[in-house]
């Protein structure tokens, strides 16, 4: 199995229905130090779509890593979690939830269903900014993501 190395692009998939969210994350991942491809699904179908390779999406690179919203329309971030993690060629890939939740249920469900992390979205801009510099260090800095992914 291959292992990213930093040499290229880290593409990451934005799940996230709010167009103002869209914008930050996209902006502070602009401003980032390591080279990378920030693809958005605008709701929980097209995220799947888009993992998938279908609909219009037959030549999506597979993500280096997914941030994904819960409260999704058409199918929520809860499904999507479950599906990514039940399907043996996308298990793989870091799901990190980034919901503007705190509920304990919200939190420990999105655990349950194998999450690798949970974070609460900030109101404030700057704060937003520095979860996503935080995001960057240890996903794309640290940690070593794998490239293949079974095939299935």
């Amino acid at each position: 199995m291959a292992l990213v190395h930093h040499a290229r692009a880290i593409e990451i998939l934005l799940v996230e229905d709010n167009k103002g969210d869209v914008y930050l994350t996209k902006k502070a991942f602009e401003d980032a130090k390591i080279l990378n491809n920030l693809h958005v699904a605008m709701d929980g179908e097209e995220a799947l779509a888009f993992l998938n390779k279908q609909n219009g999406f037959h030549d999506a690179i597979t993500p280096d890593l997914i941030l994904l919203d819960i409260n999704l329309p058409k199918m929520s971030g809860r499904e999507v979690l479950d599906k990514i993690k039940n399907d043996e060629r996308l298990r793989r890939i870091p799901v990190i939830i980034l919901s503007s939740s705190d509920s304990e249920k919200d939190i420990i469900d999105m655990y349950d269903l194998h999450a690798n992390s949970y974070i609460t979205k900030p109101v404030d801009v700057e704060k937003f900014n520095e979860i996503v510099n935080a995001i960057e260090d240890f996903w794309m800095s640290i940690v070593i993501l794998p490239t293949d992914t079974p095939k299935g």
